[in-house]
């Protein structure tokens, strides 16, 4: 990890309500000040101030790189930004992510689940052991019933809470989970459509709403039938959410800004926020963000601009990033008729980028570059046969192959987004790839679209209208874990509406491996199966793999006890913000 602090910081935090500017006593600077009235006078103004100053309210204050709030009501859009920003706040999920460390691996750890394990008779079943004595912010119990609830809310489609909204950006994110059963309740049996090891990894994503509150908002709710009571109950419980997370939500303005208050009685009291408030506010332009940090009108922002951060750290900026598990990429189009179709074209657009150059004068050191989705040390990472780096010569040879050169170059379509979850700085970054491709006589377009519409688009497909006619789309994907990471991208049964094989790859070697990890229950020989399966689409040049994002943050020096782990996501409760 690299992390800049500095002992000086100009912009301070606004906090309300300090003792100094609002004590109600007035003394006069007379002589009755030493009489015994006016020192009992004095000793109660300054017992209110020491008062005052002992409560104040400690707030952050967040520019996101969204532009907008990422939806609250349990299953956040707006990738993974909404996760860390509207879901591991309000809500937990049955697994979770060790976020504790800064230099070790970002593993799955208990969350509202205990222990879980697969039935070794029948491998489409497990059992889940579920916490003790949790509740929900409105007071509800969790249990096996809440489970049971939150499952089918995204997948039954006749039960009342069902919200098809919630859908997309939850059941492709654990396309094998089928349906929930409970056993008593602390315990619940969780049925899959083929045997998956990667459940319990997949599961991260499926955070539990209260069904409790929502039903008081169904039952209250307008509405001609159940359908429209179930949308104006879930718009409801948006505005009003409740889970079970370590931050309870206080005031939301859509499109404006979210505010979470701690909840003093969260089940893991190691996690119970240091800070009183959080305050999300939507900032996509880099530039903006970095104005709004240099001027105290927030304490933190997301991907700073690159070209700022000398300043910033000259300014007493507090500078983070460390190696996520994440790449930004261009992922093909493999339909009948995409250029992409023909390989020496992918392996040549591999060649023909250099990442170093990117990194040192694009984005002042603020990514690794990529050579597949996992790096040499990953033990998914495998023994690739193509080399991924540049050499433009090469790149230049294997389109010469294709039957491109300087007089017939080789028109390219990508859409991409101005600001995004883990998008990085993706304008300059796709003006750099213009550029470079240009020399190995790719002529390449941009269409360029709002954040959420590309991500939204993703689950469409190459195939569908949205896509705009683009040969490729650049959406940086998380590498957390194996379906994450490779098979959402490579399996065939994983294109569109089903999860995110944009470009529809279909490739029988590719399923067989998936099939095989997937079917693999033995750490090790899994991790053999997957470093085999990463192997095999990095010689496919499945990708133009460009970067691993370091997750750059800028903060105020006042901010102290913030760990940066190796994952996309942070755990805002060890922060604490200095007077």
């Amino acid at each position: 990890m690299h992390t800049i602090k500095s002992a000086t910081q100009e912009p301070a935090t606004a906090v309300k309500g300090t003792a100094s500017l609002r004590s109600p006593v007035i003394v006069r600077r007379t002589a009755s000040l030493r009489s015994p009235m006016a020192l009992a006078m004095m000793a109660v103004a300054a017992s209110f101030v020491l008062a005052q100053a002992a409560v104040a309210e400690t707030v952050v204050r967040i520019g996101m790189t969204a532009a907008d709030i990422p939806r609250t009501l349990g299953q956040p859009d707006q990738g993974f930004e909404g996760n860390r920003f509207t879901g591991l706040t309000m809500y937990d999920a049955l697994t979770g992510w060790d976020l504790s460390s800064s230099d070790k691996a970002s593993v799955v750890v208990p969350g509202l689940a205990t222990e879980w394990a697969v039935n070794p008779d029948d491998k489409t079943k497990w059992v889940f052991k579920l916490r003790p004595g949790v509740k929900f912010h409105d007071g509800s119990p969790f249990n096996a019933d809440a489970v049971v609830w939150n499952v089918e809310k995204v997948l039954k489609q006749d039960a009342p809470q069902f919200d098809a909204s919630q859908v997309g950006v939850t059941a492709s994110r654990m396309p094998t989970l089928a349906s929930a059963r409970k056993i008593d309740d602390l315990t619940v049996e969780l049925s899959t459509k083929e045997p998956d090891s990667f459940l319990p990894i997949n599961l991260t994503n499926l955070f539990m709403a209260s069904p409790s509150k929502w039903q008081k908002l169904y039952e209250s709710a307008p509405g001609a039938d159940a359908k429209a009571k179930s949308q104006a109950a879930w718009a409801a419980f948006a505005a009003d959410a409740s889970g079970t997370g370590p931050w309870k939500m206080s005031k939301f303005t859509p499109r404006e800004r979210l505010e979470v208050v701690k909840n003093p009685e969260y089940w893991d009291k190691a996690r119970v926020p240091k800070v009183d408030r959080m305050v999300m506010l939507p900032m996509p332009e880099a530039n903006a963000r970095t104005a709004a940090l240099l001027s105290g009108q927030v304490d933190w922002i997301e991907a700073p601009a690159p070209d700022a951060v000398p300043q910033l750290k000259q300014r007493g900026f507090t500078i983070y990033s460390n190696e996520q598990p994440h790449v930004w990429p261009w992922q093909f189009s493999r339909i009948e008729g995409s250029p992409w179709n023909d390989i020496r074209v992918r392996k040549a657009a591999n060649l023909c980028v250099d990442r170093e150059g990117m990194k040192d004068g694009l984005l002042a050191g603020l990514m690794v570059p990529a050579t597949g989705t996992f790096e040499p040390g990953h033990p998914w990472r495998g023994k690739p046969t193509f080399e991924i780096k540049y050499d433009k010569a090469a790149a230049q040879k294997l389109m010469q192959e294709a039957g491109y050169g300087p007089s017939k170059k080789l028109t390219v379509k990508t859409q991409t987004s101005a600001s995004g979850s883990g998008q990085m700085q993706p304008l300059p970054m796709n003006e750099y790839l213009q550029q470079a491709l240009a020399e190995c006589y790719f002529d390449v377009q941009l269409d360029v679209i709002e954040w959420n519409t590309l991500f939204t688009n993703w689950r469409r497909g190459a195939k569908d209208p949205s896509a705009n006619g683009a040969h490729a789309t650049n959406v940086t994907y998380a590498a957390m874990d194996p379906f994450f990471a490779m098979v959402r991208f490579l399996q065939s049964s994983m294109a569109p509406p089903v999860s995110n094989n944009w470009g529809f790859i279909n490739d029988p070697k590719f399923d067989a491996l998936v099939k095989k990890a997937r079917e693999t229950f033995d750490p090790k020989e899994r991790d053999a199966a997957l470093a085999e399966l990463h192997a095999a689409s990095v010689d496919d040049a499945a990708f133009l793999y460009v970067a691993h994002d370091v997750g750059p943050r800028a903060m105020t020096a006042k901010i102290k006890g913030l760990v940066q782990p190796k994952s996309w996501f942070v755990d805002f409760s060890t922060m604490s913000m200095t007077p």
